[in-house]
């Protein structure tokens, strides 16, 4: 009869409980799945302009027609976030979701989820523009 070694048990555990965690995470992720941001009246698909204040935060977004025009070009819906009135810039992947310059590897259903996490992330530091030029 063999015996388990303290490594084997270590190993087994941790196994089972990072096991649980993932599905304890794709049941969230599963649950949360509805879209958190409605579009635009209209049905242009456009996502819809948002206000509030977050963990002490004023976030903002809207359609803008500046950052339409390059999204024309190629490069996603125009849309403008603003964290304290500081611009934060969100950028769309295609279908994957969106990023903001805060949390750029994440990928967000919305813009609005995008500033969420960036003001989390911000733990409340203001958003410095970025200057190619200093």
């Amino acid at each position: 009869m063999s015996r388990l070694t303290r490594r084997q048990v270590i190993r087994a555990v941790g196994g089972a409980a990072a096991g649980t965690a993932v599905l304890a995470g794709v049941a969230t992720a599963t649950a949360g799945s509805a879209p958190a941001e409605a579009a635009a009246p209209g049905g242009t698909g456009e996502l819809a302009p948002f206000d509030e204040v977050f963990q002490g935060r004023r976030i903002q977004g809207l359609p803008d027609a500046k950052a339409r025009a390059h999204a024309h070009a190629g490069h996603g819906p125009g849309y403008r976030v603003l964290v304290d009135g500081r611009e934060l810039q969100v950028m769309q992947h295609g279908k994957s979701g969106w990023s903001s310059t805060i949390n750029h590897y994440e990928r967000f259903a919305t813009p609005h989820d995008a500033a969420r996490t960036a003001v989390i992330s911000l733990k409340g530091a203001a958003i410095v523009p970025f200057d190619p030029t200093a």
